[in-house]
Parts: C-alpha cells; sequence; structure tokens
C-alpha cells in the first residue's frame, strides 16, 4: 500500500524500521531492504538508522524532505488501508455522477478521468486531491467515528496549513457522507492528459505542508492569473493549450497567507 503519508521531519517515533521513504523533492526512494549503494548504506538499514548527514542520492536533499511511502510495520498501515476504502468510495461516487449528468457537458475534458491523488492523514482525517474531468478540488474527510452528515452544503470554512490558509466549502453526498472541498481548477479545459493533471496535484500535496510555499496573496486569485498569463496566446501562432506545470503551481503561491 503507498501513499502520501507525510514528511518525515525527523520524527524516528512516527515510523517502523521497515518504512519505504520518499524524496518530495525528486521522489527517490530509500528501501531499507535495499540500503544505499551510492552512500555505501548496507541492505537492511532502517531509514532512521541512516547518518544525520545522509542526503537524497537523486537530488541531494537531506532526510527530513523525505516522505513515508510505506510503512508495513506501523500502525498507520490500517489508518491507510481505511483512506484507501474511503477514497474508493469517493471516486466512485463521482465516476456515476460523471456518467449520469456530466459526460456530455461542454466543460468536460475527456482526456481525464476522476482519480484521487496523494491522500493521506492530516490531523485523524483523510487529505488529498480529488481530480475529474471537470474539477480538481483539495477534499477533507472526516475522521473514522466522526459525523458530518450534518453540515450544511456551500458553507464556507477557512482551514491553515503551514503553507498558508485555504478556502473550503462543505458538501454532503449520499454515498460518502459529508466533507469540505478547496477548488483548485474548473473547468478542466487546459489539463492535456491525465499525468499532466496528477503531476499538479502531487505538485500541490507537497506544497501544502511546505510553508515556503506561503504567499500574502489569495491562493485562487494567484493560480487563475498565473494560468491567463501562460495561456495568453501570442499574435500568431495561436499556441496549443499547456498543462499547469509543478514550478508553476507552487511559485503562484498555492495559499492565501494570515490578513
Amino acid at each position: 500500500m503507498s501513499g502520501f503519508e507525510g514528511s518525515y521531519l525527523g520524527a524516528n517515533d512516527r515510523i517502523s524500521p521497515a518504512a519505504i521513504m520518499e524524496c518530495k523533492i525528486c521522489w527517490t526512494p530509500y528501501d531499507p531492504a535495499e540500503g544505499d549503494d551510492f552512500r555505501q548504506i548496507s541492505p537492511g538499514t532502517p531509514f532512521t538508522d541512516l547518518p544525520d548527514d545522509w542526503h537524497c542520492p537523486g537530488c541531494d536533499a537531506p532526510k527530513t524532505q523525505f516522505m513515508v511511502l510505506e510503512d508495513p510495520g506501523s500502525a498507520q498501515t490500517a489508518t491507510l488501508t481505511d483512506i484507501a476504502t474511503r477514497t474508493a468510495r469517493l471516486v466512485a461516487d463521482f465516476v456515476e455522477v460523471y456518467h449520469a449528468k456530466m459526460r456530455d457537458v461542454p466543460i468536460i475534458n475527456k482526456a481525464l478521468h476522476v482519480q484521487a491523488v496523494g491522500f493521506r492523514p492530516h490531523e485523524g482525517r483523510p487529505l488529498g486531491v480529488l481530480l475529474s474531468p471537470w474539477f480538481m478540488n483539495l477534499i477533507l474527510l472526516p475522521e473514522a467515528g466522526e459525523d458530518w452528515s450534518t453540515l450544511t452544503p456551500g458553507t464556507k470554512e477557512v482551514i491553515t496549513f503551514p503553507s498558508g490558509d485555504y478556502e473550503f466549502l462543505h458538501n454532503t453526498r449520499e454515498t460518502v457522507g459529508g466533507y469540505k472541498a478547496c477548488s483548485l481548477f474548473s473547468p478542466m479545459t487546459d489539463f492535456a492528459s491525465q499525468r499532466d493533471a496528477v503531476e499538479v496535484a502531487e505538485a500541490v500535496m507537497a506544497a501544502l505542508f511546505t510553508p515556503d510555499a506561503r504567499a500574502e496573496t489569495d491562493r485562487a486569485a494567484d493560480i487563475r492569473a498565473v494560468r491567463e498569463a501562460e495561456l495568453a496566446p501570442p499574435p500568431q501562432p495561436e499556441p496549443a493549450p499547456l498543462a499547469p506545470t509543478r514550478r508553476t503551481v507552487i511559485s503562484a503561491g498555492l495559499a492565501r497567507g494570515a490578513d
């Protein structure tokens, strides 16, 4: 089971010796079963036992820039299994919405399909990106045993992350219950492929927990302004639309800073 489980940040008590880690800068994995030939780290060496000066063999990032990719020995494995079950239900629900109501709507980008990207626990609640042929949203689900069925659809709530403040809208659906959504892109006509959309969703999840991504501006307005500037065609010839890139999303300043 793999997933964006969060940055390590030196917290040895959060991972087990079996934890497989991944650099959030270049996505290079560290598997304790394999060690690191480049740094002469023997197979069987847990990530927590790596020297303090060990760096990513792919991009030279420090240990603190690694995320948990998979941890078979952690109690969080059960949590991730629960998240996988719930996000699968979320995806199935919006696939049904697509076939029942959206597939022939003009704004649909038929190069895309419904997919949950990067869901991980955040303060006990599943958080990730849901992308579809007509929107890309940050989604926050209730923690196990928490009842959000009484949320009032359309109610706004500002939720703070290390990169800034994000405005979420409350919503409920019969299949998945209550959830909170922060709009990133809609419509999705600028994305040329599913891979382009997934890369942006992954960049969002990385930047969300990066204080350096904080901007003292409105997140949504920033994203739109950058995208409009990117898509403004030259006089001749008119270029094909380009998908947003990780650098574009992060440099746009994903979050609205504190007032």
